[in-house]
């Protein structure tokens, strides 16, 4: 957010790293380094003339450019490329043998498609609504706060556990990122639908604050039918917006799923939740085809035997536990998540926590959340245990639950309705100027 386009704010999107990057320019973009450029041209180390070069449009509402290769949700189980379009500023940038792609844009424009590359721009309009706010909020709250610590990724390792948490490390050479690790940003083609540009119109400039500071914003795709608190995911610290609840209007009672035995059967079982849903016309409205393809996210189930949970949790852990012999929960968080979870194995046994720790030991991408039970069972013929993993919910279960609120939205709630239901004790309000 570093300068103002008709009277917008501005903000710097990371778009993808690579030591070749392929751009095609629909227009002319002009730079002060390469002169008038269109069509399709190859950027790599040898042929970029400086450290970076910024292209701007000749016409910024008829003029895009178009990126080849570009991967979304990186390192999780939908991991893809794609052909994205971009409208704006592009910036190229020479660093650590890659060539960082960077989009400049109004913030609105750049909301016009995070609301519809989170979910779809075909979603209920209320819920897109909403959606703009929360991301507005973020954003704007993860730049106005650069600077600080608090929340950031950290770790504490000491031999008997490894704590860590992995928040929106600070980007050094652009705002956000366009990918899951910030919010997604997919460029012009995921803006298929009117509805995304009005839920943004209709609620330009308006953020959720929190005793007079925007609020960070939390969203994940499905809570499972209960909310988790900040502090289980990120940072030790609390924020009165990002609390325990269960997903229904009115916050009827949520049972104590700190308690093992209730997470249990909350898990176990398919308690009525906005988003225990299968209206299948709704979720296709609202889910990105790439979304689409987990049709298991509000109860899954995930099968190992000992010799493959092994080799994984050795992997991705970077510890030899010898054979995996238990998995055992030591702390669970309000929505049933697990915080701090024992390995046992026959060479060791560790603490590992936080929760996308967690679900990051123990999978090959990551576990949908790490709010799971884990049952031992004999595999017939053999005489190795499989483990069975069975569990709740899409995500860290913080804030805004997606496909909960394109159901809220769907049912006849409006955006206020839905934010005060995810976000208790903030307050709708207008960017403030300073």
């Amino acid at each position: 957010m570093t300068s103002e386009t008709n009277k917008q704010m501005v903000v710097r999107v990371g778009i993808m790293g690579a030591s070749e990057v392929k751009i095609r320019f629909n227009g002319i973009y002009t730079s002060l380094q390469d002169g008038t450029l269109s069509g399709l041209h190859i950027f790599n180390m040898q042929n970029m003339k400086s450290g970076q070069v910024i292209f701007y449009p000749e016409s910024w509402n008829d003029s895009y450019f178009e990126i080849a290769d570009v991967t979304i949700g990186k390192d999780f189980h939908w991991q893809q490329q794609e052909v994205q379009r971009f409208r704006g500023n592009l910036k190229l940038l020479r660093k650590g043998g890659n060539i960082i792609v960077i989009n400049e844009l109004p913030v609105e424009e750049y909301l016009e498609s995070v609301v519809s590359s989170e979910m779809k721009a075909t979603a209920p309009l209320e819920f897109l609504k909403a959606h703009a706010v929360i991301s507005r909020s973020w954003l704007i709250s993860q730049i106005m706060n650069k600077n600080a610590s608090k929340g950031m990724t950290g770790m504490i390792e000491n031999g008997q556990e490894r704590i860590k948490w992995y928040d929106h490390s600070q980007h050094v050479d652009f705002d956000v990122c366009a990918d899951d690790h910030c919010q997604r940003y997919q460029g012009l083609s995921k803006i298929s639908n009117y509805n995304a540009i009005k839920a943004v119109a209709e609620t330009a400039g308006l953020i959720l604050s929190y005793d007079g500071k925007i609020c960070d914003t939390r969203f994940s795709k499905c809570c499972g039918g209960a909310f988790e608190r900040f502090d289980s995911c990120w940072g030790n610290e609390t924020h009165p917006y990002l609390t325990e609840g269960r997903d229904l209007p009115h916050s009827p009672h949520l049972p104590d799923l700190t308690e093992e035995e209730n997470a249990a059967n909350w898990i176990t079982n398919y308690p009525d939740s906005l988003c225990n849903t299968s209206d299948m016309r709704l979720l296709q409205e609202s889910l990105n085809g790439y979304d689409q393809a987990t049709s298991d996210f509000y109860r899954w189930k995930v099968e190992y035997s000992q010799e493959e949970l092994t080799d994984i949790v050795k992997t991705r852990s970077g510890i030899d536990f010898g054979d995996i012999t238990d998995l055992i929960p030591l702390k669970r968080g309000v929505s049933g998540r697990i915080i701090k979870l024992q390995i046992i194995g026959s060479k060791r046994s560790m603490t590992i926590g936080k929760e996308l720790e967690i679900r990051r030991i123990l999978s090959r991408s990551h576990l949908y959340s790490s709010a799971f039970i884990v049952k031992k069972e004999k595999c017939k013929n053999e005489l190795q245990n499989i483990f069975v993993i069975r569990g709740a919910g899409w995500g860290h279960g913080v804030g805004l639950c997606q496909i909960g609120a394109a159901i809220m939205a769907s049912k006849g709630y409006d955006f206020r309705d839905i934010l005060s239901h995810y976000y208790p004790n903030s307050t709708l309000s207008a960017i403030p100027i300073k």
